[in-house]
């Protein structure tokens, strides 16, 4: 089923791939809007790492994972978990994730977290399957006035 998946770290993506990473994040976001040189910025920055899954050239899915050094120790946090909706079902979700967690003890996480709503029950449970778990919190959120 997921034989012929391939999960990388990406450090460039082609047109082509830009065209299948805006079909990703239209799925994930009706407000995201894609912008190239963003997307190219984060691939450039050190500390935040692109995850691409794909099968015979076609990007299936993808998750970033970003890593930040802290008083406390280096933290990870993943964001942007998507996979295509022509390609759900398939294990897709799992290999990125596992990819991630075995690049965070790789590099010596000393946390992993992940947000994800209530509503969804599916995506809490894979998240759990590998590893994650839940945690008493509040999560609260800043817009700054000028990116409302």
């Amino acid at each position: 089923m997921t034989d012929d998946i391939d999960v990388a770290i990406v450090e460039t993506l082609t047109i082509d791939d830009l065209r299948q990473v805006d079909a990703l994040l239209s799925q994930l976001s009706s407000t995201a809007i894609l912008d190239p040189d963003r997307v190219q910025a984060m691939i450039d920055t050190p500390g935040v790492d692109l995850f691409v899954a794909r099968e015979a050239g076609q990007v299936l899915g993808m998750a970033t994972l970003v890593t930040f050094p802290l008083v406390t120790g280096l933290r990870g946090i993943v964001e942007d978990v998507v996979v295509s909706h022509h390609a759900r079902g398939r294990g897709i979700a799992r290999l990125l994730l596992e990819a991630i967690t075995e690049e965070s003890t790789r590099r010596g996480l000393r946390t992993l977290d992940l947000t994800s709503r209530p509503s969804r029950e599916s995506a809490l449970r894979l998240y759990e399957s590998v590893g994650f778990e839940r945690r008493e919190t509040n999560v609260l959120r800043y817009v700054p006035a000028s990116n409302s």
